[in-house]
């Protein structure tokens, strides 16, 4: 990565002049030290450097006392529109917050430490679980295999006794009163084949769109062609539908194809 040669501070300050510059398309000495606290002296430290590194330097305009990044502006340090809004984009000092508030999910720190025990050392781990849709069970044994996020939520993905097969389940639903008692596993257990398994599905502008509108789409979503590849796993295929909203009416994308591909057993 660009700037890992400097201390974490200044390679911070730096990033930053990068975003204000992709995002913004300009930036001076007042930037870092509004952001940063940093003196005007450093600040001028931080800006020529930036200045030496760039490979296509900004330009000074005497009128705004700024400079402006050119038509050619190359960014040192890749960033996401959704890093930008937080970083450089933002409304300062406004009372009214421009973010919509994400719900916050908590986490039993000790449960979740009870699991990845468990799965380190490949031990079962007996819950009791609420479901959303068949409500609490009586207690059952589970063996971690992995966690995973769809975006939102963090999932655990275990094998279930009780059920014969593998499944999701959210550790925050997971009932603190549990046992957790653990114990070990004798008995040969069946392959995660769809952990196991790598998806790729390939995208593109739904049909129904007007030419216009599919171009839009495809600058929105990054497609370097006529289609776009996702890849997953197929366990984790349901929340991939589920996230970007495949199925629900309006939709802006829609499959062409969906391959699948075995991978190796991990040792």
């Amino acid at each position: 990565m660009e700037f890992d040669d400097l201390k974490h501070a200044q390679r911070e300050r730096l990033i930053y002049l990068d975003q204000c510059f992709t995002w913004r398309g300009i930036a001076n000495r007042r930037d870092l030290i509004r952001r940063f606290g940093v003196s005007s002296a450093q600040a001028a430290i931080d800006f020529r450097l930036y200045l030496e590194r760039s490979k296509t330097p900004p330009e000074y305009d005497p009128v705004r006392k700024a400079y402006l990044a050119t038509d050619a502006h190359q960014p040192l340090v890749s960033s996401t529109l959704n890093r930008a809004f937080e970083s450089v984009l933002a409304p300062e000092g406004d009372p009214i917050p421009a973010t919509l508030p994400q719900p916050v999910r908590h986490a039993n720190a000790k449960i979740i430490a009870l699991l990845y025990q468990s799965l380190n050392a490949r031990r079962a781990l007996h819950i009791r679980y609420t479901s959303m849709t068949t409500g609490t069970d009586d207690g059952q044994w589970i063996l971690p295999t992995n966690f995973s996020s769809d975006g939102e939520a963090i999932h655990l993905r275990a094998f279930s006794f009780k059920h014969r097969e593998y499944r999701d389940y959210l550790p925050i639903r997971i009932d603190p009163g549990s046992t957790f008692e653990m114990r070990a596993v004798t008995e040969e257990l069946p392959e995660d084949k769809d952990w196991d398994t790598r998806t790729r599905i390939w995208l593109r502008p739904r049909k129904a769109l007007s030419p216009r509108q599919a171009a839009a789409v495809r600058r929105e979503y990054g497609f370097e062609g006529e289609t776009l590849c996702v890849e997953t796993t197929k366990a984790l295929e349901f929340y991939f539908n589920r996230r970007w909203g495949l199925d629900l009416p309006g939709a802006r994308l829609e499959r062409v194809r969906t391959e699948y591909e075995a991978t190796p057993k991990r040792k």
